[in-house]
């Protein structure tokens, strides 16, 4: 697969690591948008929000479940975003399934 997330994951191609353990990376984000911007990805592929069903929703548990302990280790005791794409019109740049967990700076209330 050529899938540019699945070869960060598989330590194929680096990044600046965060997070790992068997079901999903995270690691920082190449062109950060806010102070801390890092991203936690699945490390099956999944390629969006779409195809998330009963056989891999685990991993998506599992994420939700790690986002705090993340925050935490990144020093977001005030707040912090979470948010995803899907989609051409969402703006999703990579076909793998992503959270962008952003923070460090009070956030603008506005969303699009």
């Amino acid at each position: 697969m050529d899938c540019l997330f699945c070869k960060i994951a598989a330590g194929e191609i680096p990044s600046n690591k965060v997070y790992e353990d068997e079901l999903c990376f995270s690691f920082h984000d190449i062109a950060p948008q806010t102070p801390v911007h890092v991203l936690i990805i699945p490390k099956k592929h999944i390629a969006s929000t779409n195809e998330i069903n009963s056989d891999n929703s685990e991993y998506v548990s599992h994420i939700f479940e790690v986002i705090p302990k993340i925050a935490s280790e990144l020093g977001l005791s005030e707040g912090y975003r979470v948010i995803t794409n899907c989609g051409e019109n969402g703006c999703q740049s990579v076909k793998h399934l992503h959270f962008h967990i952003l923070g460090g700076e009070k956030l603008s209330e506005r969303m699009a």
